[in-house]
């Protein structure tokens, strides 16, 4: 009974246009279009770019332009395009069609040949292959017009270029995902805290998400109105999917904790399916008629795709589901994080995040157990939930801020390592963490940048993606990694704070 509504990125597609212009000649343009579609098809070919790349007719002059950007913003299924200057394309004829665009741009610099056959060049070769300086043209034209846009350099056979482009269309796909999102906040945030809070309406105009609440005891109503025998057939979905206890069992001593558990899946599911909902937030404070916090039920709808955010922090609902859709089909996953304590050991500090309940099982590839314990917070009866450790690797944690004039991203590269120790008495999926590039570097950071205490943790995606998926929200963006020094990002800190003050006038 689960339902994954984390998109096919292949049905999504990016335009691949290409430069030109009348002045070469039929003989030259047609292998304009050959030598294209060549570079075109290779890009829709590679395993690193999970969209489909289609090529599109040489654009010769500044009306066809454009309309073939028109054209792609009026098709939903077009997340991006992909430009390159073949031949020298003067920009004037751009101006236009990138003046329309409002699909994410990826620039591509490159050439038909890998190597120069030195000893057959002539001027006929010169003319075909000019985008060492039609692509400077063009670049000129996006820099003066200020066009948000990823820059890739190299030829297509090499997998450091389609592998960015890859992550580019990721980004694009993410960043279509929020264009169209509505998300549901069952009840406020938690009372009194501060990053929980945020601008919806500044929201929907940056990212495109519509951010709105409903009563609990509307969520309530669908819970109680759930079959007995669809929980039946979800209790049996548990069953082989975990290592659940033997007081959850059927004939265990608590298992109608488990049933209620089930209904509240089935009720939120329903209620998000007929809305048409991608992302939803739950709140601790204000349960209404439910009997358990959502613990179970929020884990494995935001295994299926969901984005999620606890104590009603929907800017971090919207990232996660971002995240989903851009990590598509990669190992890993993403889900709610939360810094918990440290362990201050000298030269090897980790971080100990987890959360009440909420943490996507997406992060193991282990079997988890499906307990109940005691929450001790919110009121209610002991809620079930999934027990696990995250996977060991690479990952990055991300949390979104709202600082009044703009929102915030910062990001933290980090290393998910095994438990130092077992924890046989936290009743919670949990994951361990270093830090780039040190403990104590990346918490002051972090402190200094005001992000939140809630975040996304992929272990799916790399800092790339989210580098791209900012550009194309015209958000800011603070970076913490390997290459980061703590007076340098006060620094940064401080000019972009005077920066983005200055670009709400230009």
């Amino acid at each position: 009974m689960s339902r994954s509504i984390v998109p096919d990125l292949a049905t999504y597609s990016v335009w691949f246009l290409t430069g030109s212009q009348d002045l070469y000649g039929e003989e030259t343009l047609r292998q304009v279009a050959e030598q294209s579609k060549q570079i075109s098809d290779t890009l829709n070919a590679s395993s690193d770019v999970p969209v489909t790349v289609s090529w599109k007719p040489v654009l010769k002059d500044s009306d066809s332009i454009r309309r073939m950007v028109l054209d792609a913003n009026s098709d939903d299924s077009v997340v991006g395009v992909i430009t390159w200057m073949h031949t020298f394309s003067p920009a004037k004829m751009w101006i236009r069609g990138l003046d329309a665009l409002a699909k994410p741009l990826l620039h591509l610099h490159t050439q038909a040949n890998v190597e120069l056959p030195w000893a057959d060049i002539d001027f006929d070769f010169m003319n075909l292959n000019q985008a060492a300086h039609g692509d400077r043209e063009f670049g000129y034209i996006q820099t003066r017009m200020g066009v948000p846009r990823k820059t890739v350099t190299g030829h297509v056979s090499n997998p450091a270029v389609t592998s960015s482009v890859g992550t580019w269309s990721r980004a694009a796909s993410g960043w279509a995902a929020t264009r169209e999102m509505r998300l549901a906040r069952f009840g406020d945030n938690m009372r009194n805290v501060a990053v929980t809070e945020g601008d919806k309406t500044e929201a929907e105009i940056r990212f495109g998400v519509s951010v709105n609440t409903w009563g609990v005891n509307e969520l309530v109503e669908a819970v109680d109105a759930a079959l007995e025998s669809d929980v039946d057939d979800l209790i049996a979905v548990y069953l082989e999917a975990y290592n659940v206890v033997p007081e959850l069992q059927p004939d265990g001593a608590r298992h109608e904790s488990l049933r209620y558990g089930a209904k509240i899946e089935l009720g939120l599911r329903s209620f998000l399916e007929a809305g048409g909902f991608t992302a939803f937030t739950t709140n601790f404070e204000d349960l209404g008629g439910l009997r358990q916090l959502p613990g179970l039920a929020v884990q494995r709808l935001m295994a299926d795709g969901y984005g999620f955010g606890g104590e009603g922090d929907w800017k971090t609902a919207v990232l996660m589901r971002a995240a989903k859709v851009m990590g598509a089909g990669l190992p890993g996953g993403a889900s709610l994080m939360e810094d918990y304590t440290y362990d201050l050991t000298p030269g090897n500090e980790v971080i100990l995040g987890a959360h009440m309940l909420e943490i996507c099982p997406t992060l193991t590839t282990t079997k988890p157990s499906l307990e109940i314990h005691a929450l001790g917070i919110g009121g209610r009866e002991d809620p079930v939930r999934l027990v696990f450790d995250t996977d060991a690797g690479d990952a990055v944690v991300v949390a979104m801020s709202d600082m009044r004039d703009r929102f915030r991203l910062v990001v933290n590269v980090v290393e998910v390592v095994p438990l130092p120790e077992p924890l046989p008495n936290l009743p919670v999926a949990r994951a361990v963490w270093k830090p780039a590039p040190d403990f104590a570097t990346s918490t002051a950071a972090w402190l200094t940048a005001g992000a939140a205490h809630h975040t996304v943790m992929s272990t799916a995606l790399g800092l790339e993606a989210f580098q791209d998926f900012a550009d194309m929200a015209k958000t800011e963006l603070l970076v913490i990694d390997e290459n980061t020094v703590l007076r340098d990002f006060t620094k940064e800190v401080r000019w972009n704070q005077a920066y983005y003050r200055l670009a709400q006038g230009m």
